[in-house]
């Protein structure tokens, strides 16, 4: 049973709940124990907001996920899980994060609430309309941004907000491109709005967006994080910013064997090594201008 739920809360996916530590970092507020704590319980309550919405998500497909070659797999798909176990986890969890969430003060709370609310109309209605879809998972990692920002108290940046537009508009249509290549012309029996989706639009989408997401990061760590922490050596890191996107881009257009990008890039050791040096490189960088 608890293989079973900690396979269907989705811990590889809590990656993704790191841009709330975004403010954290570009506001030159790492290494203050306070905000570090703060900014810690709100990566907790995104995890445990996250893992709610990936239940209530298995619940609503429980019947597309069975005929799904790959996601019957899944633990209330396969069984391994009763749904009605999953529903009581998905509650505790969501009345965690919001009770918790509170602590943080009240605009982290409602924009907490706000994320809870963006993805249950994307489960119950707006995952089924193309390009509204996308919409909404871009706009739930503005809300981890934003709710990042007010956990400890700074203003997020505008640039930033545009980084992050899109960066996980790139993760939303490159998921998408995946999703419609793996399932080929049967995608819309898994996923109906596939059938709405045009593969050479999709990788128009990708090129434009990978070219301008390390454009946008470019523009922000060169001025606005450039005057904040008086150098402007953070524009050292965009390298890896576009290596990063080079990796998911040719994940996205190549894996055939997972039923997420994200499942694939964590298994990539080129996207991981990238990833743990661009982490050490924004570490290194924020001691020394401290």
């Amino acid at each position: 049973m608890l293989r079973a739920i900690l396979k269907a809360v989705r811990p590889h996916q809590w990656v993704k709940n790191l841009f709330v530590a975004a403010p954290l970092v570009f506001a030159k507020r790492m290494g203050d124990v306070p905000s570090d704590l703060r900014a810690a319980g709100a990566f907790a309550a995104f995890c445990l907001l996250s893992s709610a919405v990936y239940l209530v998500n298995d619940l609503v497909d429980i019947e597309k996920d069975r005929a799904h070659p790959i996601k019957r797999n899944r633990p209330i798909a396969s069984g391994a899980l009763k749904p009605e176990v999953a529903r009581v986890i998905a509650g505790l969890f969501a009345l965690a994060a919001l009770g918790g969430g509170l602590k943080l003060g009240l605009g982290f709370a409602l924009t907490a609430a706000g994320y809870l609310a963006l993805n249950a109309a994307y489960t119950f209605r707006l995952k089924h309309i193309a390009f509204v879809d996308v919409g909404c998972i871009s706009l739930g990692f503005l809300l981890r941004v934003l709710a990042g920002a007010f956990a400890i108290d700074v203003p997020a940046s505008r640039w930033l907000l545009v980084c992050t537009l899109l960066l996980s508009s790139l993760l939303g249509f490159g998921k998408r491109a995946h999703e419609l290549r793996i399932a080929g012309e049967d995608g819309h029996k898994h996923r109906e709005v596939l059938g709405d989706y045009d593969p050479r639009l999709l990788r128009l989408l990708l090129i434009a967006l990978g070219v301008l997401t390390p454009v946008a990061y470019l523009i922000y760590t060169s001025t606005h994080t450039a005057d904040l922490f008086g150098n402007g050596r953070l524009t050292f890191t965009v390298p890896f910013v576009a290596f990063g996107i080079y990796r998911f881009i040719r994940i996205v257009s190549r894996t055939d064997k997972a039923d997420s990008p994200t499942d694939s890039m964590l298994h990539d050791p080129a996207f991981v090594v990238n990833l743990i040096l661009y982490a050490a490189a924004i570490v290194a960088i924020v001691v020394t201008s401290s």
